[in-house]
């Protein structure tokens, strides 16, 4: 498998995880929050997309979808438009609501479909390239692709949880 091919498989199983936390509920369950200071599968799915479209469009040199295809707009948050969820406090979680499915799946996979473009074009030499030196040592590409994995896969399944939790109850 090449480096594309193993990124793409990477970024799959997060729109599966993704796809399987959210679809088929009720307004009220992705809006649901285990008590005032957890995050709902509204919340956690909006902000894993936020920071996937945040950190692919900054490494392809692209503008976020989320401000360049209407999502801000249909999404209606009371936050800045350039808010990616980082460090929100309980209140802002909770402004963070959804009246279906439609705009958490639709949103996703349009940056997943970005994100799939931009990684089917890259080689391990690609890696290596610095994308953010606030940080020390600076952050690769790669490493920046590992940890959008890594956060989208945690906040997926913080989301699966939150939906089985619901299930049951």
């Amino acid at each position: 498998m090449n480096t594309a091919g193993l990124l793409a498989e990477a970024f799959d199983r997060v729109g599966e995880a993704v796809h399987a936390a959210v679809e088929g509920l009720a307004p009220d369950d992705l809006n649901a929050r285990l008590d005032e200071g957890a995050n709902s599968i509204s919340w956690l799915v909006w902000h894993l997309t936020r920071v996937q479209d945040d950190h692919i469009a900054d490494a392809s040199g692209t503008a976020q979808i989320w401000l360049t295809e209407g999502w801000a707009d249909r999404f209606g948050l009371p936050l800045d438009a350039t808010d990616t969820g980082y460090g929100h406090s309980a209140d802002e979680v909770a402004a963070v609501r959804v009246d279906s499915t439609e705009p958490l799946l639709g949103y996703f996979d349009a940056v997943q479909e970005r994100t799939l473009d931009f990684v089917a074009g890259l080689d391990g030499h690609n890696l290596d390239r610095i994308v953010d030196e606030g940080w020390s040592p600076p952050v690769t590409l790669g490493v920046r692709l590992i940890s959008v994995v890594a956060e989208d896969l945690q906040h997926a399944g913080q989301a699966a949880f939150v939906r089985g939790v619901l299930e049951r109850a």
